[in-house]
């Protein structure tokens, strides 16, 4: 597994710290960021799954916790659009660089607008994918808004 990708390269630039966390990917999981954080023995609601979007035909990025839903019309609402509703993986794949299952919010091959939810900030660090399936990146929710200069919101139903 490599350890570097566009998302760890993102991090290192800006000189932001983090923790590598590899772990056992299953190609059959249902829900790709629950299998992550049973895999890690991590709490679900500190793994955050990258979701892109297309908002009003622009692509926009959301990360939330893997173990709960995204409410489009609170993302289209924080972004000032009208309709959003989820990319298509071969669009997100072309997108973002990033296969299904290790799309990061960082190191995206386009800068997108991103979301970050706010549940992010309950923890002292989260779990962000690391640009690869099997690869999870741990860091402070703070340094996450930092290298991203994303928006904060509440984003679930």
């Amino acid at each position: 597994m490599a350890k570097t990708t566009p998302a760890t390269q993102a991090l290192l630039r800006a000189k932001l710290a983090f923790e590598l966390v590899p772990y056992d990917y299953d190609p059959g999981a249902e829900r790709v960021g629950l299998q992550a954080a049973a895999a890690m023995g991590a709490d679900p609601a500190q793994v955050f799954k990258t979701l892109m979007v297309d908002l009003d035909g622009n692509a926009v990025c959301a990360v939330l916790p893997s173990d709960a839903e995204l409410n489009m019309k609170k993302l289209a609402a924080a972004l000032g659009g009208k309709s959003a509703k989820m990319m298509q993986p071969a669009d997100a794949e072309r997108r973002t660089g990033y296969k299904v299952g290790g799309v990061s919010p960082l190191g995206q091959k386009r800068a997108v607008p991103t979301v970050l939810d706010a549940s992010a900030h309950d923890w002292p660090q989260i779990y962000v994918n690391g640009g690869q399936r099997g690869l999870q990146i741990r860091l402070a929710p703070g340094d996450l808004v930092a290298a991203l200069r994303c928006t904060v919101i509440d984003l679930l139903r």
